[in-house]
């Protein structure tokens, strides 16, 4: 067998993600491609426009991810989405708190990173506390909570919790095929209904819709095959070189990879704290943003304007922070990485981060 240098391949895979994460944060810079966004035009105006937008962005994330799966490549057994134990109730708790957070904070952990990157001030202290929260609820205080409480309450499952696992066990279908089958009529559909109405074929919606699907297809291919080493030298397993656990390929996600970010800067000088892919793709959307930003002098300095909305966004973020662990993800890291695995708390997570953002805006609309 020839060895692999891993250490080179780590730094072509951390590239490539800071590279696709960048182009990322600049076309949701040029589109505003934001799931907060695009949930309050919908409750608070009735346009579906950004709603289509980020609809098709799950639909080409899906049809991407699942052919790679019915081709081989990867496997959504080896994602922390399609685990066997069904966290359904974390996943309600989780998304139910994030989604509520997120319209608190003026926008998810992601459009918080492009917010930060055009300058607004607002976000980094979001980010700050958000980065914050999540650490806590990862390692620290809230941690023990969480164990302790929803996490304690689960469905053990005999196979992996994505749906073409599921029904493999009880069809005998093989689980590859039923992929290829189930991603790309579900994607398909998505797709199709993003497209059926002219807003949802808009420059902007096309483009931030397909950018952002195909970048997470490209980052689940950097983690799954780019960066898979199927006997690692050193130690005779399997690796994700690059991944946050070595063990799982990983895609997208800005609630935990936030605080993995501020555990680096303070920990920058032990040795044991390494780059992710986590890590670079905190730093790329932020950049790409910023990059986007001062070319077309959209670039803007931004504050808070009273203390009830500095005092919104701090709970906002602390919701985000803490929802976005509990919930194994945010509207990105659930809704686009682990829908596109066909995860079934992945599905629940989503469905619960929107019914959170509409109880908020709900209740915004009601103080009004």
């Amino acid at each position: 067998m020839q060895d692999i240098d891993t250490v080179a391949l780590g730094h072509h895979v951390l590239w490539a993600a800071f590279g696709l994460s960048f182009l990322m944060g600049a076309i949701a810079q040029r589109t505003h491609f934001c799931t907060m966004g695009a949930v309050a035009d919908v409750v608070n105006m009735g346009s579906w426009a950004r709603m289509r937008m980020w609809v098709l962005a799950i639909g080409v994330a899906m049809l991407g991810f699942n052919a790679m799966v019915g081709l081989g490549w990867i496997d959504a057994g080896k994602t922390i989405y399609a685990a066997p134990r069904l966290l359904w109730l974390s996943n309600i708790v989780g998304g139910l708190m994030f989604g509520f957070g997120m319209v608190m904070a003026s926008g998810c952990g992601s459009k918080t990173l492009v917010r930060m990157g055009a300058g607004n001030l607002k976000s980094l202290v979001v980010f700050l506390v958000m980065g914050l929260s999540a650490f806590a609820t990862l390692k620290g205080i809230t941690a023990v909570l969480r164990v302790n409480t929803v996490d304690a309450v689960s469905v053990q499952l005999s196979t992996g919790q994505d749906l073409p696992s599921l029904l493999a066990a009880s069809t005998g279908v093989a689980k590859a095929q039923l992929a290829l089958w189930i991603g790309g009529v579900l994607g398909l559909v998505l797709v199709a209904w993003a497209l059926m109405r002219a807003e949802g074929r808009s420059a902007d919606a096309l483009l931030g819709g397909l950018v952002t699907g195909l970048v997470i297809v490209g980052i689940w291919w950097v983690s799954g095959v780019m960066g898979h080493v199927a006997e690692d030298p050193n130690t005779l397993e399997e690796v994700f070189v690059g991944s946050t656990s070595h063990e799982r390929m990983e895609a997208l996600s800005f609630v935990s990879p936030v605080a993995y970010v501020l555990d680096w800067l303070m920990f920058f000088s032990d040795k044991s704290k390494v780059l992710t892919i986590a890590i670079v793709s905190v730093f790329g959307i932020a950049s790409g943003s910023g990059v986007y930003a001062l070319a077309t002098r959209a670039f803007r300095w931004e504050s808070f304007r009273t203390t009830e909305d500095l005092a919104q966004h701090l709970i906002g973020a602390a919701l985000m922070g803490v929802g976005g662990v509990v919930a194994l993800g945010c509207t990105i890291g659930q809704g686009l990485s682990g829908v596109s695995t066909l995860s079934l708390g992945s599905f629940i997570a989503l469905g619960s981060i929107i019914a959170g953002a509409v109880a908020c805006l709900r209740w915004q609309l009601s103080r009004l």
